[in-house]
């Protein structure tokens, strides 16, 4: 406990500097790049898909690293716009469908991103193209792809019916990037996301909202997340009531303390145990919805022995004597 006290006092305020930090860099590369946007009316017109080549280009990492820095390495990720819009945008709901077995598109609001409208592959429909009715402004478009077909396509997209874009073909293997994306580290980096394992290492102490606020992604209506830190050296043990085996798709992403990716599964399994993490670190897990469920879900922590932590994951109806135990 006293080495845990001396080794909170001197990260506190490193932690408060890397927080100003980040907040700032925030600001100025968020900016620089909608102006990017703004100006780059060809690059607005065309999907971006997240790739390697696209990471490689001018600015886009350092956007990624302030904008959405808790990677999602499991679904294949397309961004459009920013683009007018007098009334409605349609899509190629068929395309989608064929493409993955969940999804979701998010309708953002140009320049500040915020969410107007979700739709996801739980929300079925028999139409093959299907409309959003959207106020006048400027918008982005936001696709991810989770449990992929062997052919991956995004969709057209029509504006006010008139066609933006053509429907584009991606490689299956186009996330493979995420196996060296650790090697871009840097103290950039670093700095920027230091502050991220002190305040989940005192999250206790500290507003619940304002945990969630600097961590968690945008959240999407079917997930629900589970989060924590991982110091060094240690294992995540990730343990699954059946309902959730059965009713969910469940995803697990541990991150270095850069907020790099340095491991990610889909976890199949009821109990699943990670390799020791060589740095400070945090993790974050994915509950996506197969189909559409009332349940809340909740969690358990523990420390099973001084190397591996574990959370169990159920729903909150489930019984409390399942055959789950933290131990």
């Amino acid at each position: 406990m006293k080495n845990y006290q001396l080794d909170i006092l001197w990260e506190i305020p490193l932690a408060f500097l890397s927080f100003l930090f980040y907040k700032i860099m925030k600001w100025a590369i968020g900016n620089l790049f909608t102006v990017y946007l703004s100006l780059n009316k060809e690059k607005a017109s065309q999907w971006r898909v997240l790739s390697q080549d696209i990471i490689n280009s001018t600015l886009v990492l350092p956007v990624l690293m302030t904008k959405g820095p808790r990677w999602n390495t499991h679904a294949i990720i397309g961004t459009l716009g920013p683009f007018k819009v007098k009334e409605s945008m349609t899509f190629d709901r068929e395309i989608v469908d064929n493409s993955a077995k969940s999804w979701i598109m998010v309708i953002y609001s140009f320049p500040s991103y915020k969410t107007i409208a979700n739709i996801t592959s739980s929300n079925s429909s028999s139409e093959k193209w299907q409309s959003v009715q959207l106020e006048p402004g400027r918008y982005t478009i936001g696709l991810r792809y989770y449990n992929r077909a062997e052919t991956i396509n995004l969709p057209t997209i029509k504006v006010d019916e008139k066609q933006l874009v053509k429907s584009q073909t991606i490689p299956a293997d186009i996330n493979d990037f995420y196996k060296n994306l650790i090697e871009r580290k840097n103290w950039f980096y670093l700095a920027l996301h230091y502050y991220i394992y002190t305040i989940l290492r005192l999250r206790k102490w500290l507003p619940e909202s304002f945990v969630k606020k600097e961590y968690l992604p945008v959240g999407a209506p079917d997930t629900d997340f589970f989060y924590g830190n991982l110091g060094r050296g240690k294992s995540l043990q990730v343990e699954l009531s059946e309902s959730i085996l059965t009713n969910y798709d469940t995803y697990l992403t541990l991150y270095d303390r850069s907020s790099l990716p340095v491991f990610s599964s889909e976890i199949q399994q009821q109990t699943q145990t990670t390799e020791p993490i060589e740095n400070n670190g945090f993790y974050l897990i994915r509950v996506r919805q197969k189909s559409p469920r009332s349940e809340k879900l909740e969690c358990q922590t523990s420390e099973k022995d001084t190397s591996t932590e574990q959370i169990l994951i159920r729903e909150a109806t489930e019984k409390q004597d399942a055959p789950l135990s933290l131990k």
